[in-house]
């Protein structure tokens, strides 16, 4: 009888083209059925909550696939993981419902993007964030992200191709800046994200704290309605993709993350 599993995956993106699989490069989605296949025998496809970016992090991404196979789920955390390779890795798996769907049922995705404020380098650190050796105004860029936070057209933050329609509608429910020690914290939950999304506000921030964009200009532009405006798009190292939220209908789900 065919079940459906979901399992919620860590993974340090550094040395992958993103999430979604792709022909002739490495990416998380093809680690994840490759080692499906090792453990099954058995050609798996999985689907992904987030299509994270090339070189962005995951502590809590949420696949699910169907499979007839009756194995354990802590059978099935043991043998994915024995195949993975040390950057990814399998934290939690639960039997959902059938018609359960890791992308369209989540209610909004949390992401975290880390920024290194010192002056000099930090090799041990480099891989999880971006570095910003001159001095930002936490205080600043935090009133800016006020602004974010609501249902709105985000079109300023993406480019889109020539002729291409897709709603750029989001809905933000939180959105802030702190200082954690040596790093500034972006913190954001909404609905879903467009492409280069977050890349490119945390970009557009980074100018406010350092004062070449002043909060007044941040806020004009990030409503302008003008495609892509909004930026640069800083480096995918420091963006984490912390957690997916589900209604509770779908059940045990959200317990491991």
């Amino acid at each position: 009888m065919a079940r459906r599993l979901a399992l919620i995956i860590e993974y340090d993106g550094s040395r992958y083209h993103g999430f979604q699989l792709q022909n002739n490069t490495c990416t998380i989605q093809g680690e994840l059925e490759n080692a499906l296949y090792q453990f099954t025998k058995r050609k798996i496809r999985i689907a992904g909550a987030s299509r994270t970016d090339t070189g962005v992090h995951a502590l809590g991404q949420v696949i699910t696939f169907v499979t007839d196979l009756e194995y354990p789920l802590k059978t099935w955390v043991n043998a994915v993981n024995h195949y993975l390779p040390e950057d990814i890795a399998v934290r939690f798996a639960c039997e959902v419902d059938i018609k359960f769907d890791a992308r369209r049922c989540a209610i909004s995705r949390e992401y975290q993007y880390n920024i290194l404020n010192i002056k000099g380098r930090s090799p041990l650190r480099d891989k999880l964030a971006y570095q910003v050796n001159k001095s930002l105004n936490v205080a600043a860029m935090n009133r800016c992200c006020q602004i974010l936070i609501g249902e709105h057209d985000f079109r300023s933050f993406v480019f889109l191709p020539e002729g291409e329609e897709r709603s750029t509608i989001r809905r933000v429910d939180v959105a802030d800046v702190r200082r954690k020690g040596d790093y500034i914290v972006f913190k954001i939950i909404a609905s879903s994200f467009l492409p280069y999304q977050l890349r490119n506000t945390v970009g557009s921030l980074i100018m406010v704290g350092s004062g070449e964009l002043k909060e007044k200009d941040f806020s004009e532009r990030a409503f302008s309605g003008e495609c892509g405006v909004m930026g640069p798009a800083v480096p995918g190292k420091g963006l984490c993709l912390i957690r997916v939220n589900y209604p509770p209908q779908w059940g045990p789900i959200g317990e491991g993350l």
